[in-house]
């Protein structure tokens, strides 16, 4: 049985690389995309054209339901997931902070932080060796913008380093 990955943020730029090179090295993939539909298919369909296992499940990653879904269809139609890689991430364009509504910085937060821990959650769910998984590995990527920053990114950089900081990392204890 393949290794099954679920990449956020599948449909494009890192997160549909990390998709196009796991399934090259044997994982089954499931692209999760928010709005770009036709993007994720086509990773899905590339991967399937090259003799690989994929699927892509729509997922706004802020919305719990949304992200059970993208597991349970992941279970399904893939396997018990082994690796999640949480690349789903929104900066919103160039705004300066003092600029920015509440609601606006709410969904940013929502996606980048509350969205890579629910993805995560699910994750250990199905993983943890202490609830009967095999183990796997849980990958949350950032940007260089997080530790580099500027006056225009000042809206998002807490947000899309947060779920890679050491207070994050349970390690194998779930």
């Amino acid at each position: 049985m393949s290794r099954v990955m679920i990449v956020t943020g599948g449909s494009s730029g890192i997160g549909a690389e990390t998709a196009l090179i796991a399934a090259e090295r044997g994982h089954a993939v499931a692209v999760g995309y928010h709005e770009q539909r036709a993007r994720a298919g086509a990773i899905a369909t590339q991967i399937r054209e090259r003799g690989g296992r994929a699927i892509a499940v729509p997922c706004d990653v802020r919305l719990e339901a949304d992200v059970m879904r993208l597991f349970e269809t992941v279970d399904q139609e893939l396997g018990r997931v082994s690796v999640l890689v949480n690349s789903a991430g929104l900066s919103h364009g160039q705004a300066r902070l003092v600029d920015m509504s509440a609601a606006r910085i709410e969904r940013v937060m929502a996606t980048n932080v509350i969205g890579s821990l629910l993805c995560a959650r699910e994750a250990v769910r199905r993983m943890s060796t202490a609830r009967g998984g095999s183990g796997g590995v849980i990958v949350n990527l950032s940007s260089a913008a997080a530790r580099l920053g500027s006056a225009s990114t000042a809206r998002w950089n807490p947000t899309i380093c947060a779920p890679c900081s050491p207070a994050s990392r349970q390690g194998g204890a779930g």
